[in-house]
């Protein structure tokens, strides 16, 4: 015989109504990629091997908080070179620069460190290929981005950026044209797609890479806030406003259907946004460290969302190897970063 366990009565002699478990799903891989690692890396080296002053052109990488820290040890942002000293120490940041700039720099005779991504590295050289072919190159992504206005800066006379179907269309250049196309490694693959699909349909002369220009990094943390929008109420995505890759996340996230936002940190989760959320997906940008997400972790905690699972991805083995010049002389080896390896 069986027999069935009655619920515990409430005030009123009837059951009291169970309240809904509050859980977060925190997304794996999330936060830093092997070229943010990197970058972040060179300049704390760059400190320890120089001393500070070390200045930096642009941000480093897309995170505010990452930029106070390495200015808390030394690294002075600039907008351009030109707002270098003469022969000081310069790194170059993750997004790339022109040959303009690089030739800028040599003008004025600084001790140039590259901490270019090698996988933006790569576009770039792709487009001095396309160049040489005699080929106009279509640029598919945010004209006012560093990684674009770097990569157009190789053929600035063959390069026109496109940012969607609707720029395909209006270009006036002839359908049998030779082009080739080329894209920001930070941007959405559905959209990038999209407009690839437009580009190819336009034109009977076109080539491109052999693979996709967006980093597998970026692709890896979409596909993964892709499986976060289908099981969770709402999608959180930790990063600065002017992270490319970070904002990707969010359009990728409600493109599924999920309420979805981004939160610089911690102090800038918006409670109204939690009213009707039981389940929260949590993940972060390629450029933002883990000690945001943990304290966006603490915070939601704090408002009854205990429940913490890992959603596992596709797992990243990734890891680029720092500039020789910034090796230990003792070992031959380039040593760990504190900050830089933060999210390992």
């Amino acid at each position: 015989m069986s027999t069935t366990s009655l619920p515990t009565p409430g005030a009123a002699g009837t059951a009291a109504p169970r309240q809904p478990v509050k859980s977060v799903a925190l997304a794996e891989p999330r936060g830093f990629c092997a070229g943010v690692r990197r970058a972040i890396g060179i300049v704390e080296r760059a400190l320890d091997m120089h001393g500070a002053p070390v200045y930096v052109r642009k941000e480093i990488v897309h995170n505010h908080h990452v930029v106070a820290e390495l200015e808390k040890r030394g690294a002075r942002f600039v907008d351009s070179e030109e707002e270098v000293p003469e022969g000081a120490v310069c790194v170059f940041s993750a997004h790339g620069v022109s040959p303009a700039v690089r030739s800028g720099a040599a003008h004025r005779r600084l001790d140039v460190i590259d901490a270019t991504c090698p996988l933006v590295a790569k576009v770039h050289q792709e487009a001095l290929r396309y160049a040489r072919d005699g080929r106009t190159i279509l640029l598919v992504g945010h004209a006012d981005h560093e990684e674009v206005e770097g990569v157009r800066g190789e053929a600035p006379d063959r390069t026109l950026v496109v940012e969607s179907e609707a720029d395909v269309a209006a270009l006036t250049l002839p359908d049998d044209a030779p082009v080739a196309y080329l894209t920001q490694t930070t941007l959405s693959f559905d959209d990038t797609a999209r407009v690839v699909a437009a580009l190819h349909r336009r034109f009977t002369d076109i080539v491109g890479p052999a693979g996709s220009d967006i980093c597998y990094a970026s692709q890896n943390r979409q596909n993964a806030v892709k499986a976060l929008a289908h099981r969770n109420d709402l999608v959180l995505v930790v990063g600065s406003r002017n992270s490319s890759n970070s904002a990707r996340m969010v359009e990728v996230a409600r493109e599924q259907g999920s309420a979805a936002h981004l939160v610089p940190d911690a102090g800038h989760l918006d409670l109204s946004w939690l009213a009707s959320a039981t389940r929260i997906g949590v993940s972060s940008g390629a450029s933002a460290p883990e000690s945001l997400v943990r304290g966006l972790l603490d915070r939601l905690a704090g408002l009854g969302y205990t429940h913490v699972e890992v959603d596992r991805g596709t797992p990243e083995d990734v890891v680029f190897a720092l500039p020789g010049r910034l090796a230990d002389p003792g070992t031959g080896r380039t040593p760990s970063t504190p900050l830089a390896d933060e999210a390992l």
